[in-house]
């Protein structure tokens, strides 16, 4: 593997800096998101591979389980920000649908695919959950806010199946299968052209690192695996929530 240097590093910042240009004399005013983008990229990594650094040397459970709840919240406070933040309860509830299906995949993972010698093991644990837990948050911000965006524009139609007879669930239950699908586009898309198209990132930086490109792309199959399952099982439990919220004890319809 090459190892890339500070100065290297430096030369990679020429990317940013040409790109900061381009804005500028496009006049697209993107000059100032692309500087605070580059800095806070530069911050966080270093930040954040010191601490790897230090779970990985040490190895301790209790400080693996915390990190993987600081990435949770941030990415179930990320989730909720984008669906809506007029909803009641929504944090708590995001949360719990993008730990269960965290949990469930890395669990079956864990167990019946990688196998390590222990559960904690950081070295496949915190780049599995935080790889399921960065999709998952988009599967959950899609799905949500393309449920709420519709059952907020359809009260009519909704009102008017409930008058009918029809129960909460089947009233927006057209809108929450269309929510699910539109959460699990991207990874499918990603899955039909995966080798063809494109190479993901993680397949990609394994390939730089020297590894075997067999043993890379095998990893890169669990992965995508692992990642349609999780979206999937999110994406479900973040609408089944919603529309839980959308009526109240007597089932009328609320518009948040």
């Amino acid at each position: 593997m090459i190892q890339l240097t500070i100065p290297d590093i430096a030369m990679a910042l020429g990317l940013m800096a040409i790109a900061i240009g381009l804005s500028a004399w496009q006049k697209l005013g993107l000059e100032w998101q692309l500087l605070i983008a580059t800095v806070r990229t530069i911050v966080q990594l270093i930040f954040i591979g010191y601490v790897l650094s230090i779970v990985f040397a040490t190895k301790q459970p209790w400080l693996v389980i915390g990190i993987l709840a600081v990435m949770l919240t941030v990415a179930s406070v990320v989730a909720r920000n984008r669906i809506s933040k007029k909803i009641p309860r929504l944090l708590p509830l995001v949360w719990g649908s993008i730990l269960t299906s965290t949990v469930l995949s890395i669990s079956y993972t864990n167990l019946l695919v990688i196998r390590p010698d222990s559960w904690y093991e950081p070295q496949y644990l915190i780049p599995l959950v935080g790889i399921v837990l960065g999709n998952a948050m988009n599967a959950a911000a899609i799905a949500g806010e393309r449920l709420v965006s519709t059952i907020n524009s359809s009260p009519v139609e909704i009102e008017t199946f409930l008058s009918l007879g029809a129960t909460p669930q089947q009233a927006v239950t057209k809108y929450r299968k269309d929510a699910v699908r539109a959460a699990l586009i991207p990874t499918l898309n990603s899955m039909m052209v995966i080798g063809i198209v494109t190479l993901p990132g993680i397949l990609t930086g394994q390939l730089l690192t020297g590894v075997n490109p067999l043993d890379a792309v095998a990893y890169q199959m669990l992965i995508m695996f692992l990642l349609a399952f999780a979206n999937l099982v999110t994406s479900l439990l973040v609408t089944y929530s919603l529309c839980r919220q959308f009526f109240n004890q007597d089932a009328q319809l609320q518009r948040w």
